[in-house]
């Protein structure tokens, strides 16, 4: 009898530990997609963990595995919507032959990205409130950084000229939050209209600085 040990091969071990991710990923998906149903029938502030974990079919503790509140489910819902609007966001900005379209492209693709899906578009509905104050996952910060990146790059090519880059950034992300708030809260929401007139507001303002500072 041999005294050598057999090691497991790493092609053995490979699968073992692709299958383990899997499984983590698909726990994960599991838990957002019941979460995102809970929330969209109860509201945040009458969900419970527990509510969550009953529409999982998970065990408690596996629900622990991966978040430890439901905040955290909560932001982690955020976040995974902000990962899936950002490319899209990508492609408009980079679109773009003109401010007035990169304006009027952003907020057309954020405001139809936010009533299309109607697990999404659900959550957004009857959380509005929470969502509010909770955009600041890393994903949404990272949207922000990458529209303020373009603008301060158009005021150094001259078309914003004497425009504080920093509150334009501030005011279309507002405006664009806001907006797809009341949006969402609406029976018929109206994409196209609610685009022209954040872009024309946006523009307006931007015109009408330009013009003072002249």
């Amino acid at each position: 009898m041999s005294g050598t040990a057999t090691l497991p091969s790493s092609a053995g071990t490979g699968e073992a530990r692709g299958k383990r991710e899997q499984n983590k990923a698909t726990n994960r998906q599991a838990i957002l997609a019941a979460a995102r149903e809970v929330f969209s029938e109860l509201g945040y502030g009458a969900t419970t963990v527990r509510d969550i974990i009953r529409r999982t079919g998970l065990a408690a503790g596996t629900f622990y595995n991966y978040y430890r509140s439901k905040e955290e489910v909560f932001e982690a819902l955020l976040d995974d919507m902000a990962a899936r609007v950002r490319p899209r966001l990508t492609e408009a900005r980079e679109r773009a032959g003109s401010f007035e379209a990169y304006v009027s492209d952003c907020f057309r693709v954020f405001f139809a990205f936010c009533c299309e899906d109607r697990h999404d578009f659900d959550m957004l509905r009857s959380n509005a409130d929470h969502v509010r104050v909770r955009m600041d996952t890393r994903e949404t910060e990272m949207i922000v950084a990458e529209i303020h990146a373009d603008l301060a790059r158009a005021a150094e090519e001259g078309r914003l000229e004497g425009i504080d880059v920093d509150f334009l950034t501030a005011a279309m992300v507002g405006v664009g939050r806001e907006m797809a708030e009341q949006l969402v809260l609406r029976e018929a929401p109206d994409v196209e209209a609610a685009a022209a007139f954040a872009t024309r507001f946006v523009l307006g303002g931007v015109a009408a600085l330009t013009t003072a500072k002249g």
